[in-house]
């Protein structure tokens, strides 16, 4: 094979980084729009401004989850399960919020009648705000530690509950996420629209970006000071067959922070999270849209590179009994199903990207009440 199972397992870990940031970056704004829906769009065709501005795009940009959660299922499945295990009603609260988006979209402009769209109104924009958080949250909870273990036949119990994940610090993860997103919204609504929506989209990113910035920051000096990290002190070959038994792991004050020490580099993911978000602070102000939907998106990918390099090689951390916490090293698939599944990637994630830029470039342009009126019968 072209990679050999090491290489490859540190491969999956980059490609799965890479869909969440993919996800952030799309089907974040998604999100970030319908969290500021009520805010940015005063009356009824404001509202419909802001939905028709990401209509032709939303189902599409949530490829990108789908293949991030296809690719832990095929990569890491015992952290796939282990997930499903201690996440669950996290996940089904997700995915039912998420239900109000393409309902919301398709049934809120059948009726006109303001309360009829008035409480779809309000199911997009719960579909903006949960999912984010949540998944803010979760985040913060593997930096924490899931309290899950295996006994002797791999058998995985989770000792957690669904009030148990909101930790404070969980809490505070939860609001940088839906910040960001929300943020990235707006800055894309910058880009999108005119007008009234444009001045309110323009004083939402300019806030959130004061949001993001500082809860990013204190969720850091937290994790500093607060949380204690893992440290692997003794494990097999990292090429070994997987065995996430077969491993001595330990806890910290500051462990999750060994990896910038290693690697000084690794400290740019931090500095964009924070550069990212002060552009968009700085230059909203100025009408600078597409440098503040860049400097929003550079903070997202910031943020999600520094959970990622902070975990790293961890996966999914046990803080019930450290030694059973999942890793790349001991959680993958087969070499073969990596390489098989590098290959997919390869030719179809290239594919994705240029039919996604391609429907982008066709159906650009500003989005204003004047464009909903003139097609009030056609549009959301």
């Amino acid at each position: 094979m072209i990679f050999d199972y090491e290489t490859f397992k540190v491969i999956w870990w980059v490609l799965v980084g890479v869909l969440f940031i993919g996800f952030a970056l799309t089907d974040g704004f998604d999100m970030g729009v319908g969290a500021l829906l009520r805010y940015v769009g005063r009356d009824d065709d404001e509202r419909r401004v802001a939905i028709n501005a990401i209509a032709p795009h939303w189902d599409g940009n949530q490829v990108w989850l789908i293949l991030a959660a296809g690719a832990i299922f095929a990569a890491w499945p015992i952290t796939f399960g282990t997930a499903f295990s201690s996440f669950y009603w996290a996940m089904v609260l997700t995915l039912f919020s998420l239900f109000f988006r393409p309902v919301g979209f398709d049934y809120r402009s059948k009726i006109d009648d303001p309360r009829w769209r008035d409480t779809w109104d309000w199911g997009i924009t719960a579909a903006g705000i949960i999912p984010p958080f949540v998944i803010g949250v979760a985040f913060g909870n593997l930096l924490l530690g899931v309290p899950f273990q295996f006994d002797e036949f791999m058998r995985v119990t989770n000792y957690g509950s669904f009030f148990s994940l909101f930790h404070p610090f969980a809490l505070l993860a939860g609001i940088v996420g839906l910040a960001m997103f929300t943020m990235q919204g707006a800055t894309y609504l910058m880009l999108r629209t005119e007008g009234s929506v444009y001045a309110r989209a323009r004083k939402a990113a300019h806030n959130t970006s004061y949001v993001t910035m500082a809860t990013f920051v204190l969720a850091g000096i937290w994790l500093w000071f607060g949380v204690d990290g893992f440290v692997i002190t003794e494990m097999p070959a990292t090429d070994s067959a997987p065995n996430p038994l077969n491993k001595t792991v330990v806890a910290g004050d500051g462990a999750w922070f060994a990896n910038y020490a290693s690697y000084p580099l690794a400290l740019i993911a931090p500095a964009l999270g924070i550069l990212g978000a002060f552009v968009v602070n700085t230059l909203s102000i100025k009408d600078k849209p597409k440098l503040c939907f860049l400097g929003s998106s550079l903070s997202l990918v910031g943020v999600i590179l520094t959970a990622g390099v902070s975990l790293f090689p961890f996966v999914m951390p046990s803080s019930l009994n450290p030694s059973h916490s999942l890793t790349i090293w001991d959680s993958s698939s087969s070499h073969l199903t990596l390489a098989v599944m590098f290959w997919a990637t390869v030719v179809f994630v290239p594919l994705i990207l240029m039919y996604t830029l391609w429907c982008y470039r066709a159906m650009w342009g500003k989005v204003t009440t004047q464009f909903i009126r003139d097609n009030d019968h056609s549009v959301y």
